[in-house]
């Protein structure tokens, strides 16, 4: 008999791992189900968080400082980057494509070729991750740091919206600053291209800038406008959103920074590809 209730023990001891185990294992479905539910949260927070944004601009109090600050940060602070990568964009256009040019007798045509891929695609594309990469990741960082030191739970206490305070003018201030950085950096672009221009194909000033001006019509304006706008917007929020979701101290605050600047420039470069064939639907 103590035989039998030891080996009964013992079976019950054996069986117990093999149930944990099996409560413990997540099929497939179920991942899949809970990571789809997580993705799906996480938009219906980020859409949230967009439309607060928007809605604070109608309605006071305004803080017009804070705009004109960020302003400062995103505009000016990014203007020599994106000048200096525009000038070098510019110039390396004319040197891949000048031989060919020269192989089939259309020199003249480097100004049209400059000119529509800087204002239709690189221009915007360039001056959209640049930013990205030097404010995005700044924006992420700051308000991740006001949240692990509590100082968003401060706001909140004290009747401020951190929306208001915080997103709304990083949006605005990006959205303002973000076309005229790409209108500087076309131009800049177009300079440097007609530098390699003169001095590679021997283009005079009016042959390039001529065949560069008239190649653009309305269309291509358009395009390389809205472009701007809409990746300032995205990401402005994306950044926002991000840091404002930090958990987890000061590693949670890098790992927010990266999160950032990946998310925003993975959706720069899949919103221009939707837009792009919107706008050569519209326009031609």
């Amino acid at each position: 008999m103590p035989e039998m209730a030891t080996d009964t023990g013992a079976s019950k001891l054996s069986a117990a791992p093999e149930a944990a185990g099996d409560a413990t294992a997540v099929s497939p479905a179920v991942f899949f189900r809970d990571f789809l539910k997580s993705q799906l949260s996480t938009l219906q927070d980020y859409s949230l968080l967009c439309f607060r944004a928007v809605a604070n601009i109608f309605t006071p109090p305004v803080y017009v400082k804070d705009i004109l600050t960020q302003m400062d940060l995103i505009g000016v602070g990014s203007l020599p980057i994106v000048l200096l990568t525009s000038f070098s964009i510019g110039a390396v256009m004319v040197l891949q494509t000048s031989a060919q040019f020269t192989r089939f007798g259309e020199t003249a045509l480097t100004g049209d070729a400059v000119a529509l891929a800087l204002v239709r695609e690189i221009g915007p594309i360039l001056a959209g991750l640049l930013v990205t990469g030097r404010n995005g990741s700044g924006i992420a960082s700051e308000i991740g740091s006001m949240v692990v030191t509590e100082q968003v739970d401060a706001m909140r206490a004290l009747g401020t919206d951190p929306s208001r305070k915080l997103v709304t003018p990083r949006m605005v201030a990006a959205v303002l600053t973000l076309p005229l950085l790409t209108v500087l950096g076309d131009l800049v672009g177009l300079v440097g291209g007609y530098v390699m221009a003169s001095t590679t194909l021997h283009l005079t000033a009016a042959q390039f800038w001529n065949r560069a001006l008239r190649s653009l019509d309305f269309g291509d304006i358009v395009q390389g406008m809205v472009k701007p706008l809409i990746f300032a917007f995205l990401l402005s929020t994306i950044a926002c959103f991000t840091g404002l979701r930090v958990r987890g101290g000061t590693e949670g605050v890098g790992r927010a920074t990266t999160s950032a600047v990946v998310a925003a420039s993975v959706s720069i470069l899949i919103v221009d590809f939707f837009i792009t064939r919107i706008m050569l639907f519209m326009f031609q």
